[in-house]
């Protein structure tokens, strides 16, 4: 059984969307040439710099809470290796021009994020754009977007990103060892609900 369909038979995926591009992104193609072997492990692994490509169990549940769509625009923060870039780039360019702004603050792991995404044709097609910054600032030059995803864990929500989050907007984020999908319903007030039991590098 293939790791995604595993994923599919433990209830970790479930959204048609999401499935096939899980299916048609592949894990391997975001990983260094010597652990590419090791792609199909359900694990977080070394992609240098002291970050890793994301579990994908982890991965699919973030997915599967902030829940992307064609024509979203995304802004998704600690883009690493790439592949939730990639991932999100499948599902927002299906037959509406959507984009992913993604972001990275260290700059190896940016260029190699960047190629990596590169192989799937979203850069050139202007799906994908990447940002060497920090991310907890977020990116207002394209503000406002329709989900953010943010890949590495804060102490707390940054207060920008809320602010650059859509009206009805969501954003998945871990917070510690919990992962928050995060609702804003008007300038004021966010719907919170917290998810516990997972790990993460801490946002750089």
């Amino acid at each position: 059984m293939t790791l995604v369909e595993s994923l599919i038979e433990k209830k970790w995926l479930a959204t048609p969307r999401i499935i096939e591009a899980f299916r048609r992104i592949k894990r391997k193609d975001f990983m260094p040439e010597e652990i590419k072997a090791l792609s199909e492990i359900d694990e977080a692994m070394p992609i240098g710099h002291g970050q890793t490509i994301s579990q994908p169990l982890t991965v699919a549940f973030m997915l599967e809470q902030l829940q992307p769509n064609p024509g979203d625009k995304i802004l998704d923060i600690g883009s690493g290796s790439g592949w939730t870039t990639a991932l999100l780039s499948h599902i927002v360019s299906q037959g509406k021009q959507g984009r992913v702004v993604a972001m990275e603050i260290i700059p190896e792991l940016k260029k190699f994020g960047e190629k990596n995404v590169s192989k799937y044709g979203f850069v050139k097609k202007g799906v994908a754009r990447f940002i060497l910054a920090n991310g907890s600032l977020g990116y207002k030059e394209e503000a406002p977007y329709d989900k953010i995803l943010v890949s590495a864990a804060a102490g707390k929500v940054p207060k920008s990103l809320k602010k650059q989050l859509k009206t009805k907007g969501k954003m998945v984020m871990p917070v510690k060892n919990s992962i928050l999908t995060i609702i804003k319903n008007s300038e004021q007030e966010f719907k919170e609900t917290k998810h516990e039991g997972f790990t993460f590098v801490p946002l750089v």
